[in-house]
């Protein structure tokens, strides 16, 4: 299956290069990646998010909330990609995987923590905002600059859902599948 807009193929320009080499750490550069490089704007509007970097959430809850805005979304591209790049070292089990695309939010395998951010996630997805019990339970277990990350991450990675479903981008080979 062929990308809606064409990435770009090897070689790289030098600056377009440092970018994969830096995003990727020696791996071979995404679809997205490559799509996005093919058109300065977008790609520096993207990478100017500042959220490919680690930033003030642990692994394991950054990727919680990237798999579930992702699998929300319906977006199995980026899903399978951050499953199966960051799953093991986030520590999700096969179980928390899959919850993340058909669980719900108070599902037995997260810790009450999890099980507030999942539910704020949940909440920004379905309505954009956050009630005030929401909200509270959220900053009962998280910081406010954490709890920026969650909202900013939630955002961002609509986008990137947005970007990968009307692209049509092919899936990653190596990249996971949503679970049946």
């Amino acid at each position: 299956m062929m990308s809606r807009i064409a990435p770009l193929d090897p070689p790289y320009a030098a600056d377009v290069q440092q970018h994969f080499d830096r995003i990727m750490r020696g791996k071979p550069p995404l679809v997205l990646f490559r799509m996005m490089a093919g058109h300065p704007r977008a790609w520096e509007k993207f990478r100017g998010g500042s959220l490919l970097d680690r930033g003030p959430l642990p692994l394991r809850e950054r990727e919680i909330v990237i798999d579930r805005t992702c699998a929300l979304n319906e977006c199995e591209y980026e899903w399978g990609v951050h499953v199966t790049a960051f799953g093991a070292a986030a520590g999700l089990s096969e179980q928390q995987a899959h919850a993340t695309v058909h669980g719900k939010a108070d599902a037995d395998c997260w810790s009450p923590a999890e099980q507030a951010m999942i539910a704020a996630v949940d909440a920004l997805h379905a309505r954009a905002t956050l009630n005030d019990a929401e909200f509270s339970a959220l900053s009962a277990h998280y910081d406010e600059d954490q709890v920026l990350e969650i909202i900013l991450l939630c955002g961002f990675y609509r986008t990137v859902s947005y970007l990968a479903n009307a692209l049509a981008l092919p899936l990653e080979t190596t990249a996971a599948r949503f679970p049946q």
